[in-house]
């Protein structure tokens, strides 16, 4: 995986993304004040956190020790194997605190916090230049696992108390990965059913390829990573008190445009169940219309026919949405 060691700034950052791989970003928030905190120990940083509360409940989870930290499925697939509550921070802060000198702790994690409702002191603190107006989130938890998934977003993940391991794979090796359910997912789209950690290839014979593929790297507090829109990212934590602030963004979006998760639920609802013969002809159709890979589908109309094929615009996705919602009316 590509790292660099030196101050990155807006430009330089631009050309990383255009590259469209992975790259570690060694020291990149060393000076944020939340990573000297860290660096004191695990009650310094708690303290800090505690002293920028805004009051506001976090939505924590738990695993029991048994589960070794990985926060994924029961056994028999049915739920997710772990638990959810409501609280304080400083309340959570002195559990993990506590649980830091366990032998088996259970796995405890706050996830996604928004930043500036939770810490809006830690966010005046500790800024990212590169990314402004990019609202950061928090994770904050002791040993835990957290299967391979994928975001359909740019991300820039600091590491800003305790080590964590990132494991990356292409977009392409989806299918290595064996997705699990869309319904039941502890990470908001699906996980990869493979434990990376002791994968059973057996079950599971594809991921060897994905494996080969891998790209694997060791965070450090200060440390930051760029993970490329639509990579799988599985997520280890390694100390007894971690904390990662993370940010996400999708670029150059056009107003009014719909969420891609969306369309994918709804192209499944429509063409997985077909017969092949005509999968195969919606194949040829999406690449037309959607995927441009003969050019511009419009290109032949004079631009008052457009209509939905048009240039993107605000009017012309409100548009399509009453199209969509016609026709899913008269589907019943």
């Amino acid at each position: 995986m590509k790292e660099r060691s030196a101050r990155i700034d807006s430009e330089e950052f631009e050309q990383l993304r255009a590259d469209g791989r992975p790259v570690v970003m060694r020291g990149l928030v060393s000076d944020w004040p939340a990573v000297k905190a860290s660096l004191k120990g695990r009650s310094e940083i708690a303290t800090y956190l505690v002293g920028r509360y805004s009051q506001r409940p976090v939505n924590a989870i738990a695993a029991a020790p048994s589960e070794m930290g990985r926060f994924f499925y029961t056994k028999d697939f049915s739920r997710l194997n772990f638990v959810k509550a409501s609280g304080r921070l400083d309340a959570f802060l002195d559990d993990l605190l506590k649980a830091s000198d366990m032998k088996m702790p259970p796995a405890m994690a706050v996830q996604s916090e928004d930043v500036d409702r939770l810490l809006p002191r830690f966010l005046e603190e500790n800024p990212l230049d590169l990314l402004p107006g990019v609202p950061p989130r928090i994770w904050i938890g002791n040993r835990i696992r957290v299967a391979p998934h994928y975001d359909a977003k740019e991300n820039i993940a600091c590491c800003v108390a305790g080590r964590r391991r990132f494991t990356l794979f292409p977009p392409e090796r989806t299918a290595d990965l064996y997705p699990g359910p869309f319904e039941l997912t502890p990470a908001g789209t699906p996980v990869s059913m493979v434990d990376i950690a002791e994968p059973d290839l057996e079950r599971f014979p594809r991921f060897e390829k994905a494996w080969s593929e891998a790209q694997q790297v060791t965070l450090e507090p200060g440390d930051a990573i760029y993970i490329p829109y639509g990579w799988w990212h599985g997520v280890e934590s390694l100390e007894p008190v971690s904390i990662l602030v993370n940010y996400w963004w999708t670029p150059d979006l056009p107003e009014g445009v719909g969420n891609p998760y969306d369309g994918l639920l709804h192209a499944m609802l429509a063409f997985r169940h077909l017969p092949a013969d005509e999968r195969k002809v919606w194949r040829t159709m999406l690449d037309y219309y959607v995927f441009g890979t003969d050019g511009d589908a419009a290109e032949h109309l004079p631009d008052h026919a457009k209509g939905i094929l048009g240039p993107p615009s605000p009017a012309m996705f409100a548009q399509m949405r009453a199209l969509i919602r016609r026709a899913l009316g008269s589907a019943g």
